[in-house]
């Protein structure tokens, strides 16, 4: 008989399947939109904070669900280059990261009752979409990620959808530039997803997972994540110009990381180093959102 695992192992084993490295995909658009909200003298730091408690649970639970679909769609094989999956590495019983998951996304709809009283209607829709979603880009009869949609739902869910629906919860409204703002950190978003998918082609390929960097093939998937940077920071200078003035520019002090990570997946292919790259792509998104706050708070 296997002996139970230790407490310590369990824990890390359920750190694993939530992955708090991608957590800051969650965080930041919130930040953006509160200083956005902020600066329009709206601001609400409870309506605020619950955004972020929903944004962040509905990310765990989109990854809980990632963890135990792509095991049972064979996805997570013993040539896989990213870190170990709870479900595939006899960590977690799959039953159980479902229920955690179903939580997760409990939790998140808990936290939403508050925003629906702020936001109304709108925002019941956007709750919902967020959910079905997380749950369908791995699981279901048309998961997203095995369709090479996956990118277009993180450019949605963490970047427009995140940004804007955060300001629309506080201010009662949405603007133009705050939209544009959600598409910058959508192409972030969906930069980290990006180096995962580079960093898994060959194993997805075989697995039949058609994700956007499968179809491209690496050269492209490579040329798309530099692109998708290139667009973030292009969006950042335009709204300087247009709308937030010098201090909209402090986000381009990231640029020298930015080229560093351009490199690393432009160059290599190992484990390691892609998997450097994808926790950095995500603290340059957040790194990204901190420098920008002030420009849209004053």
């Amino acid at each position: 008989m296997t002996a139970a695992p230790a407490p310590a192992s369990r824990a890390r084993a359920w750190l694993l399947a939530a992955r708090p490295k991608t957590l800051p995909v969650g965080a930041a658009p919130v930040i953006v939109g509160t200083a956005a909200a902020a600066g329009a003298g709206a601001l609400n730091p409870l309506a605020a904070g619950a955004a972020l408690v929903g944004a962040l649970l509905l990310q765990i639970g989109t990854n809980l669900v990632n963890d135990a679909a792509d095991f049972a769609r064979g996805a997570d094989g013993p040539d896989r280059l990213g870190p170990a999956r709870a479900v595939a590495s006899g960590l977690l019983p799959a039953r159980a990261v479902w229920v955690a998951a179903a939580l997760a996304f409990a939790g998140a709809t808990a936290v939403g009752v508050y925003l629906v009283v702020l936001g109304g209607w709108p925002i019941v829709i956007v709750g919902l979409a967020g959910i079905v979603a997380g749950v369908a880009y791995t699981a279901g009869p048309f998961p997203l990620a095995y369709r090479g949609l996956g990118d277009l739902f993180a450019f949605v869910f963490f970047g427009v959808v995140a940004v804007t629906g955060t300001f629309y919860v506080q201010a009662g409204h949405v603007t133009a530039p705050v939209v544009a703002a959600g598409a910058a950190l959508g192409a972030l978003a969906a930069a980290v997803l990006d180096v995962n998918n580079v960093r898994d082609l060959a194993a997805d390929e075989r697995a039949g997972k058609r994700t956007l960097a499968v179809r491209l093939g690496r050269p492209l998937a490579r040329a798309y994540y530099a692109a998708l940077l290139g667009a973030a920071y292009a969006t950042v200078a335009v709204l300087a110009a247009l709308q937030l003035g010098p201090l909209g520019l402090l986000p381009l002090a990231t640029l020298p990381e930015a080229a560093r990570l351009v490199r690393i997946v432009a160059t290599r292919e190992d484990g390691p180093s892609l998997n450097g790259a994808l926790a950095g792509t995500a603290r340059l998104l957040l790194a990204n959102c901190i420098l920008w706050a002030p420009a849209w708070a004053r």
